[in-house]
């Protein structure tokens, strides 16, 4: 059946600008680090991108290993992306990233010239694509040095096999410097992915301050915590869970927090949103911030996320208990 996407898609979706950059994305972007791979259902994949283009995301955020296997999310997107959106090219952002171990041997990961532009040629092979919209260094290489990974970004852009470039998981001072060499190069940063929630708050000590001076906008991936920031683990672990098999989310991870998801809960109840609309809202709540990153397993769980922006706002009060509970 042909996908044919809503014509209302663009009336409730926020879109805010990227930094000081002309690109705008979604408020929620959608990530297929899960739940896309060759292990995973297709058609529940395909029927969420179609979801999330009806609901007006225009967003969506890959990288060379996700799976699993390594590779695979990507080629399922491209043969969604051929089936169904080849039409809608031009009304999407499409992201790649490279930097994690995605082949054997020395070029295989970090951030060397070598590895970076091989890893973009294989990124474009899968999906089909000709370009993508923003490609990042997905992680700071102790061992190259930063203007290689940045002079790599810059050819990206050159090459005309990305638009944009971004970095990722970088701490505020490599931030700053990196974008100091993009701007010397002629390309500059666009967007920053950090891990970013009420849980995991590291981008509040410097790195959103230098966003901020930099112009460059942030798209926090995690901003529910593997999960915990959901009613998921509002009872326990239940079985089957991610805490039960994955190596991100631990058991000890949610014994921990266990209170705090709890006390949290109740003022998400008292604001009429779950806990995980909440948790979205918070991270949005900062000026700086352009999209939240959210992943999905299902359609309902994209309607749930989306359903965050009729309630954005907090007030002084709401805001002072939730410190409160996090401290």
């Amino acid at each position: 059946m042909t996908f044919v996407p809503k014509e209302s898609r663009y009336d409730e979706m926020l879109y805010k600008r990227c930094g000081k950059w002309g690109l705008k994305l979604p408020a929620v972007s959608l990530g297929l680090w899960h739940n896309f791979g060759g292990i995973d259902v297709f058609e529940n994949g395909r029927a969420m991108l179609h979801r999330a283009f009806d609901l007006g995301i225009t967003h969506f955020d890959l990288a060379n290993n996700y799976g699993p296997p390594p590779g695979s999310a990507e080629e399922n997107f491209g043969k969604i992306l051929k089936q169904d959106f080849s039409a809608y090219r031009d009304e999407l952002i499409i992201s790649s990233k490279a930097g994690y171990l995605m082949w054997p041997g020395p070029y295989g990961e970090w951030g060397s010239r070598k590895n970076l532009l091989a890893s973009l040629d294989q990124s474009l092979k899968r999906m089909g694509l000709e370009y993508v919209d923003i490609f990042y260094s997905h992680r700071p290489d102790p061992d190259t040095p930063l203007e290689e990974t940045m002079m790599a970004l810059d050819r990206a852009v050159r090459s005309g096999k990305a638009l944009y470039v971004g970095i990722s998981n970088y701490p505020a001072d490599m931030a700053k410097e990196a974008s100091r060499i993009l701007k010397e190069l002629g390309t500059p940063c666009l967007i920053h992915q950090p891990r970013y929630s009420m849980f995991e708050r590291w981008v509040e000590d410097g790195l959103l301050d230098v966003l901020e001076d930099e112009g460059i906008g942030c798209i926090p991936f995690s901003p529910l915590a593997q999960g915990l920031l959901t009613n998921k683990y509002l009872k326990g672990i239940p079985e089957g869970s991610r805490a039960t098999r994955e190596v991100f989310l631990k058991k000890e991870h949610v014994e921990t927090a266990h209170d705090k998801i709890v006390a949290l809960n109740a003022i998400a109840q008292e604001r009429g949103q779950s806990l995980a609309q909440m948790a979205l809202a918070w991270v949005l709540r900062d000026k700086r911030i352009t999209s939240v990153l959210i992943g999905a397993s299902s359609v309902k769980q994209i309607d749930d996320n989306v359903e965050m922006l009729k309630k954005r706002s907090f007030s002084e009060e709401e805001l002072e208990a939730i410190e409160k509970v996090l401290k």
